[in-house]
């Protein structure tokens, strides 16, 4: 029986009534606040999980899900890699040695990181053959000295297709002598392009074999990138082929996430700023609710005394401005969830028409790789959005609520 009471009689306060107005205006000014902050919210950590995966294709582009590794580097890598290849969850496990350098061209000098590959395997564990802009992976060949640059690293040396580079490589010296260095010419083979700056800027690479004698590396690469079928499970999968292979030593395994902590890491906090800072707009609405179920107190104080009169109890008088308050922010959640699901799904087309409205774009070709918004609705943002909504809406009751209940019958009704 209360229940029903309580439930009619927040109704009738939500709707608009001679004299209410200003009221009525601003719960329908509360609800636009709730869904505007909600949508915005679902769209914007859409957008965000967007860039995420896209930085992580591209990442991975270069790299691998994870790599096999020794700190004196890894000797007889063939049987490593074939032990690899029998794990049905490995797609894909290649050699690499890695070499830091100082390289000079026509446009100057420029530091690089060189990558030597066995170009047969590259393709199973990278993505640098799929994004080739001029030339092949396949043209580099064991003894002739061709390399393979980014593209921005290459528009730095002032360097295309056919010219020629010289490369600087430091050598590790032997006790008591000094530092020494070789310096190598090579022929540019081909040119790629990942479309993060840490790569094409200052990626190249050369056959494992021209690496092998320009580092001194006596036979032993740097690692193994291993490919897997899942990158989630990436760690586990390599970790346990490898301990099946039997003992490897100081073999260790160093995953997709620890080869790029600082670039994740930096979404995760930009995330999570962007989460609080636009969860603002929610609390400003919610204080539009206090303002709106204020006002409809003041209004009914003697309809409040009515129903104290007539047997409400406290308990009654609370459930029903917590009620009409709840009702606002669930229908400002509502309308905000069904409009922040719409943006995110239809990014793609909504950006260029906002685009072509203001004038301008979000993202120019000429200043990112990125030239549209990429966007990844996830069920789990819109579920804590909600429960933010809702928890937040629901203690912004509490006051008005607890106002409503402290009316004295006697003192409201006695010039009455």
């Amino acid at each position: 029986m209360k229940k029903p009471i309580s439930l009619f009689v927040g109704l009738r306060y939500l709707r608009a009534r001679k004299g209410s107005g200003f009221a009525s205006f601003v719960s329908a000014a509360s609800v636009m606040g709730v869904a505007l902050g909600v949508a915005t919210l679902i769209v914007v950590l859409s957008v965000m999980n967007g860039f995420e995966n896209e930085l992580r294709v591209r990442l991975l582009g270069m790299t691998s899900h994870a790599s096999i590794v020794q700190q004196e580097g890894v000797d007889n890598w063939p049987p490593l890699v074939r032990d690899m290849l029998k794990n049905e969850n490995i797609i894909g496990a290649s050699p690499y040695i890695e070499l830091e350098a100082m390289m000079s061209g026509p446009g100057g000098l420029a530091g690089a990181v060189i990558t030597g590959i066995e170009p047969n395997l590259e393709h199973t564990v990278s993505q640098v053959g799929q994004n080739m802009i001029l030339g092949s992976l396949d043209e580099l060949h064991s003894g002739e000295r061709g390399i393979v640059l980014g593209r921005v690293l290459a528009h730095r040396l002032g360097v295309t297709v056919g010219d020629r580079v010289a490369v600087l490589v430091p050598q590790l010296p032997a006790p008591g002598q000094s530092i020494d260095s070789q310096l190598v010419g090579f022929s540019v083979t081909g040119l790629f392009e990942l479309g993060v700056q840490d790569h094409d800027s200052v990626r190249a690479m050369i056959h494992i074999d021209d690496a092998d004698g320009l580092g001194q590396m006596k036979g032993h690469v740097s690692g193994i990138r291993v490919e897997t079928t899942n990158i989630f499970t990436a760690p586990e999968v390599v970790r346990g082929q490898l301990q099946e292979t039997g003992d490897r030593g100081t073999l260790s395994v160093i995953d997709w996430t620890e080869q790029n902590a600082s670039y994740f890491r930096a979404i995760r906090i930009e995330k999570t700023m962007m989460t609080l800072l636009l969860s603002l707009i929610i609390g400003v609405a919610a204080f539009n609710i206090v303002a709106t179920l204020v006002m409809v107190v003041t209004e009914k104080r003697s309809g409040i005394a009515i129903l104290r009169t007539l047997g409400c109890s406290r308990r009654d008088i609370v459930a029903i401005f917590v009620l009409q308050g709840t009702l606002i922010g669930w229908l400002g959640a509502l309308v905000g969830i069904a409009l922040g699901i719409s943006m995110a799904l239809n990014i793609d087309t909504l950006a260029p028409a906002l685009e072509s409205i203001l004038g301008f774009q979000f993202m120019p070709a000429d200043l990112y790789y990125l030239t549209s918004l990429p966007s990844d609705l996830q069920s789990g943002d819109v579920v804590w959005t909600s429960v933010i909504v809702l928890v937040t809406t629901a203690l912004a009751t509490i006051y008005p609520a607890l106002r409503a209940a402290s009316v004295q019958p006697a003192e409201v009704l006695r010039y009455e």
